[in-house]
């Protein structure tokens, strides 16, 4: 509820604090003192949009603030959701600067509008003659019928299926496009794959394949160079062998005459040895090396086939090969599964389909039962606000498509006149009799929810003073379990209120400023008293006045 309101260099306030109570609160004055300021300051509170004409002093900030008890609206949700700190007492801030710039703050935390208009919402509602459009909106319509209904839990849980039907239908239609796409590829897919396959990629070292085809490519330069070395190495004339043995004799006679020979002769013979072996090794490469002109042909054509692929592909390396070999196997495995993903996607869809509607069919008996005492309940009390030949004719037919809030269409129709032909709320009733058929709906939905603070805004224009009796009554009674306000000229609905506050204008050195203040008992004997009389006071309309606050 809405505790405690500061409104600083708006329009015609310089200043103003109050503070309100829980119950049935009443803002009177006389036309033109301010009452539709007042109404626009807390518009602004609730998330409206600000613009300089808002400033009395254009030279000053406008500081717009409001206190409001939040513990009982479990909106913790709410406010972790938006990184808001939670308070019992929730502070909402509006501030317009001189530049035109606006600032909103929740508990000091500053915030984006939209963020202020969810909170607002939950907290204030402001009604009045022109603002009726919520009542001939369809989730309205459906919410009173639920609330009666008493369905939120199964309302909770059909909303949890179709997140979950909806999901899976968006999972169900990516797979079934991805098969699609698999479809039209998967022959060249399969091509490319055998291609690969085929080229028996794996294990090959394409360094090692380049260095044999280098080898079997120049067999004859090599055994020419190897005939050559053997010759150098092993002639029995002037062969290296054959020289370095005499030469190891020699140095062997130089050994046994001193010893500082003995290494020389060591590094001779070794070098010799070193030699030997070589030569043994150059006779067995020559002995191995054979020109293999299919063996030629068979790593030339693998190397080839590299290529070809590597150019194909456009890829530089056998491994980007081998990596591609793997995606089209991949793609190969999938296209053979997918339809068993797809069976399965189609099972769990039906499934919760299945489930959507039976919860949807109870959705359904649950409104359709209760319709008959919302029905009820309206045209009694509408026949109480000089609406006695009101008639409501509320069909919901179960249609067989899954809405955000079950399967049913709604008909919310409404006859002012006996006689009259039903049609829509809009077209059937005044600004005037939406007005009461606003105020009986939500008298009807404060039995059964905790609705946010509402102020009625002069919805008793152009009714009896009779009616504007019972449309007290009602709202007294509402106040039991909400806080209500009431704009209001009529002293049958002031005289109800617990708490009474006037607006007024003052004039101060040639300047209008807009007050507001709380009346106490004699004055609101007088405030009512000139409402019922007008500016000169009678005697007569003074006794009525404490009569009309006695009842």
């Amino acid at each position: 509820m809405l505790t405690k309101l500061s409104i600083k260099n708006f329009a015609l306030i310089d200043s103003l604090q109050v503070e309100f109570d829980k119950g049935f609160t009443i803002i009177t004055g006389e036309t033109g003192a301010g009452k539709s300021i007042l109404l626009g300051g807390l518009a602004l509170i609730l998330g409206k949009r600000a613009d300089l004409t808002s400033l009395k002093n254009k030279e000053r900030k406008c500081v717009i603030e409001a206190e409001f008890a939040v513990k009982e609206y479990q909106l913790t949700t709410f406010f972790t959701e938006n990184d808001l700190d939670y308070e019992d007492y929730t502070i909402i801030r509006r501030e317009i600067l001189p530049s035109g710039k606006s600032r909103a703050f929740i508990n000091d935390v500053p915030v984006r509008l939209d963020v202020l208009q969810n909170l607002g919402a939950q907290l204030i509602d402001i009604h009045s003659q022109h603002q009726t459009l919520q009542l001939t909106d369809d989730q309205f319509q459906f919410q009173v019928i639920d609330t009666l209904a008493n369905i939120s839990e199964e309302i909770d849980s059909y909303q949890q299926l179709l997140s979950n039907y909806h999901r899976t239908q968006k999972e169900l239609r990516k797979i079934q496009e991805e098969r699609t796409a698999l479809e039209k590829e998967h022959d060249y897919n399969m091509f490319l794959l055998k291609e690969l396959e085929e080229a028996k990629l794996e294990g090959l070292v394409l360094s090692d394949l380049e260095s044999q085809y280098e080898r079997l490519n120049n067999t004859e330069e090599i055994k020419t160079n190897l005939s050559a070395a053997e010759q150098l190495l092993g002639d029995e004339q002037i062969g290296i062998l054959n020289l370095l043995s005499e030469l190891r004799v020699a140095s062997g006679k130089l050994s046994n005459i001193a010893p500082e020979f003995q290494q020389l002769a060591e590094r001779i013979k070794s070098s010799y040895i070193e030699l030997d072996d070589i030569y043994n090794d150059v006779n067995t490469l020559q002995g191995e090396t054979e020109f293999d002109p299919e063996l030629l042909d068979e790593v030339s054509a693998k190397l080839q086939k590299i290529f070809d692929l590597q150019k194909k592909h456009g890829v530089q390396t056998l491994e980007e090969l081998l990596t591609i070999q793997g995606e089209l196997s991949q793609k190969a495995l999938t296209s053979a599964t997918i339809d068993e993903v797809i069976q399965a996607k189609e099972k769990m869809l039906n499934e919760l389909k299945k489930q959507l509607t039976h919860i949807g069919k109870t959705i359904h008996k649950k409104r359709t039962e209760n319709i008959p005492a919302l029905t009820t309940q309206l045209e009694t009390m509408l026949a109480t606000l000089g609406m006695p030949n009101a008639r409501f004719k509320i069909d919901v037919q179960f249609a067989n498509r899954f809405f955000s809030n079950g399967m049913d269409e709604l008909q919310f129709l409404f006859a002012a006149n006996k006689g009259g032909h039903f049609n829509e709320l809009k077209k059937a009733a005044s600004g005037g009799e939406l007005s009461r058929v606003m105020l009986c709906i939500k008298a009807i939905l404060s039995k059964y929810m905790l609705l946010p603070t509402i102020m009625f805004d002069e919805i008793d224009t152009g009714v009896s003073g009779e009616v504007a009796n019972k449309m007290a009554i009602i709202m007294q009674e509402m106040s039991k379990s909400m806080q209500v306000f009431s704009i209001t000229h009529l002293p049958q609905i002031a005289a109800k209120g617990a708490q009474h506050y006037k607006v007024y204008k003052k004039d101060i050195d040639n300047v209008t400023s807009t007050h507001l203040k709380q009346l106490q008992q004699e004055e609101r004997i007088q405030e009512i008293a000139q409402m019922l009389s007008g500016a000169k006071i009678s005697d007569s309309a003074l006794a009525n006045a404490k009569e009309l606050l006695k009842a």
